[in-house]
């Protein structure tokens, strides 16, 4: 069901008169869960444990409008977020190009790229990974709530921005041992359950080294190492009256998964505990730069640890909104910035031998379906298609729109280009590249850097950084 989002406590009037040329916020929300036997990542949908939603909001008022959506998906990729950005760019009376559209990686939630689904419907294997029908018709879901929340948009004086540590959630997946290379996967729990550990064990022999089982007491043992600690909120006000809160944390959302029990795991469930708190005040969570940073220091895979996760991330929701300081805000200090970058593809992955295995008929059904991904994204590539970076500046914060699995070394970098702002940042935009390493983290090997997870190679650091720096400065 489509919606447009107002606070319980809220009038819902249309602004008129001189309010029409102040700077507007209006909140959309629909639903994006799959149905029954629909595949998600690891199974086909076998359960609900709750609904799933694309949320976000259009600024109006500062030059063209303005798109900001977080998807309770896995990754949407290639052609697939190409159409998810210009149908909500034509709802919302805009350009695709200041539309940004983000998955918060869950990860019994839906895949969808459209490339490589019309690959894989040319080879007659259509519909096993990708349901199209599905995703269209949330993409109609989802322009509907944002033409209908353009309607009750209201008038936004002030922003808040306030920030919290959550505590005992986010630790880095790769634990390196006294060579400097990846000694441990933490993994997003501690204990890597079946069928997960078989699935990775077998990328790891494609790639050329050995996954070894998990170590649980290493695991445990080792500091939570490189991540982002803060939660940061942004809250738009009109007058004293908030009217949306958007938050962003780095972490991979997996408590445990891979059966089909769809949720919107601990970040979601967590985002509706605070929009209960807070008097149904909405909330829109995105993902920060979490490629190499989960749960798995503080999380067995227990239905048992999801609630605790939860709790300790609804905590640091709560006080980040209690820290919330406000200041006037108007249409002036708005803008909105792109970057278009050509990424460098990983050179381990061959193209024709890619094209060849989702062509054969005798190659696994596994294998084929892999291929089509990476054919979507390498074939973008090759024909010069960018991946646009984007900042929209409030003042004096700058929220970054990036792709894909980056490693969160990528969000400390840009906070640290400017150390007197507030820097956000929203990754897992297009899917394609998968996962986004440092370039020393190809070096220290591991599974996120491998062929079968990074599509991209270790020059891609300088590009993203050199974007990075632009879009900032």
């Amino acid at each position: 069901m489509a919606c447009a989002l107002m606070p319980a406590s809220i009038g819902c009037g249309v602004a008129t008169g001189q309010e029409t040329n102040q700077l507007r916020v209006a909140v959309f929300q629909a639903d994006a869960t799959p149905p029954l036997g629909s595949p998600v990542a690891y199974a086909p949908v076998i359960k609900i444990e709750d609904p799933l939603s694309a949320r976000g909001i259009v600024l109006l008022g500062a030059g063209e409008p303005i798109v900001l959506c977080a998807v309770d998906w896995i990754g949407i990729a290639n052609g697939g977020h190409d159409e998810w950005r210009r149908r909500l760019s034509m709802a919302a009376g805009t350009t695709p190009d200041r539309v940004a559209v983000h998955a918060l990686h869950q990860h019994d939630g839906v895949r969808c790229d459209f490339t490589a689904e019309d690959l894989l419907a040319a080879q007659g294997l259509g519909g096993l990974r990708f349901d199209l029908p599905f995703v269209r018709q949330t993409i109609v879901g989802v322009s509907k709530a944002i033409r209908e929340a353009i309607q009750v948009a209201r008038p936004v004086t002030h922003l808040g921005v306030g920030k919290a540590k959550v505590e005992k959630v986010a630790s880095n997946r790769r634990i390196l041992g006294p060579d400097g290379k990846v000694a441990i996967a933490r993994s997003s729990s501690y204990r890597i359950p079946e069928p997960i550990l078989s699935r990775l064990a077998e990328n790891a022999r494609r790639d050329g080294y050995e996954l070894s089982a998990s170590r649980v007491d290493e695991a445990l043992a080792a500091p939570e190492g490189v991540i982002d600690p803060w939660l940061k909120m942004l809250t738009f006000y009109h007058h004293d009256d908030p009217i949306v809160s958007l938050s962003y944390y780095a972490t991979h959302p997996q408590s445990y998964f891979g059966k089909g029990e769809v949720t919107s795991e601990f970040v979601g469930l967590a985002r509706a505990q605070h929009q209960r708190e807070s008097a149904e005040l909405p909330l829109i969570h995105f993902n920060g730069a979490s490629g190499n940073v989960a749960a798995g220091k503080y999380n067995d895979g227990t239905p048992e640890l999801r609630v605790v996760l939860t709790q300790r991330m609804a905590d640091g929701m709560r006080r980040a909104f209690e820290a919330t300081q406000r200041r006037p805000i108007s249409a002036q200090d708005i803008a909105w910035r792109v970057e278009p970058v050509k990424l460098p593809t990983n050179p381990k992955l061959d193209f024709d031998k890619l094209q060849a295995t989702l062509l054969d008929p005798k190659a696994t059904e596994s294998d084929r379906l892999s291929a089509a991904s990476k054919v979507a994204f390498l074939g973008r590539m090759r024909a010069g298609l960018p991946i646009e970076l984007s900042c929209l500046r409030l003042a004096d914060v700058d929220i970054l729109h990036m792709p894909a699995e980056l490693f969160v070394e990528y969000q400390l970098a840009a906070q640290a280009m400017k150390p007197d702002a507030t820097v956000c940042m929203a990754a897992y935009g297009d899917y394609g590249p998968g996962y986004i390493g440092t370039e020393i983290s190809y070096w220290e090997g591991g599974y996120e850097t491998q062929p079968s997870a990074s599509n991209v190679s270790p020059e891609v650091e300088s590009v993203l950084m050199d974007g990075i720096r632009r879009l900032l400065n």
